[in-house]
């Protein structure tokens, strides 16, 4: 009978244990690190380009999907902050509104260098926790090239082809996403953003265009609680 009892407070115990372990799951002081797949989708609203060129002469941006990490630190039970970590992403640039359908006519890597403020629903003990999140992010637009479709097109195609510059733009992000932890320590997370986000490109021939992006930004992660 002794032993028994001795058998059942054990078990209590890691039950106990183990509970304790999944309350701090998402509490405050809690670092979380992962990885997964981030895609940008720019909805893309264009301008015209700057004379000379034909009327109604506009772009459409490309989608793209790339490897990420991420960060995430639990400053208290509900708040935290999430900084994404990634090596950049490369969008082409296509002919719209009266060039639609002449194809590629540039190409542009972009660093999204962001930082979101995340308040999570429900308790630290919940291993499912929905949350809402506002970020900052400043894409970093570089090595943009323009291609021989560019350089066709253009009356003003300098000597060497015409090249780009985007400006790299601030823009906010607001969006949502959920956090379930598979095990204590492991967990999936999904998220959504809409970035907003306008930039003028400049030709080295002179001519310019702005166009707001306002990207989709999906994440899948896979991370570890510490």
């Amino acid at each position: 009978m002794k032993k028994k009892q001795q058998l059942l407070r054990a078990v209590a115990g890691g039950v106990l244990a183990m509970a304790a372990a999944g309350a701090s799951a998402q509490s405050a002081g809690t670092w979380m690190v992962g990885g997964g797949a981030t895609r940008i989708a720019p909805n893309t609203e264009s301008g015209t380009l700057s004379p000379p060129s034909p009327p109604q002469t506009q772009v459409e941006i490309g989608a793209d999907t790339r490897p990420t990490l991420f960060l995430t630190y639990m400053v208290t039970d509900h708040f935290s902050l999430e900084v994404p970590v990634g090596l950049g992403f490369k969008h082409e640039i296509h002919g719209a509104g009266s060039i639609a359908g002449v194809g590629r006519i540039g190409t542009t890597r972009v660093l999204p260098v962001s930082v979101f403020a995340q308040y999570r629903f429900l308790e630290p003990t919940a291993r499912v926790r929905p949350y809402v999140m506002l970020g900052l992010t400043y894409a970093y637009f570089y090595d943009e090239q323009g291609s021989a479709t560019l350089n066709a097109l253009n009356p003003l195609n300098p000597a060497g082809g015409t090249q780009l510059d985007i400006a790299s733009r601030w823009g906010v992000a607001p969006g949502l996403g959920v956090t379930a932890m598979v095990t204590d320590r492991w967990f999936v997370d999904l998220q959504y953003a809409r970035s907003f986000l306008k930039t003028t490109t400049t030709l080295t021939s002179g001519q310019r265009i702005s166009t707001k992006l306002n990207p989709d930004v999906w994440k899948v992660g896979v991370g570890y609680r510490f």
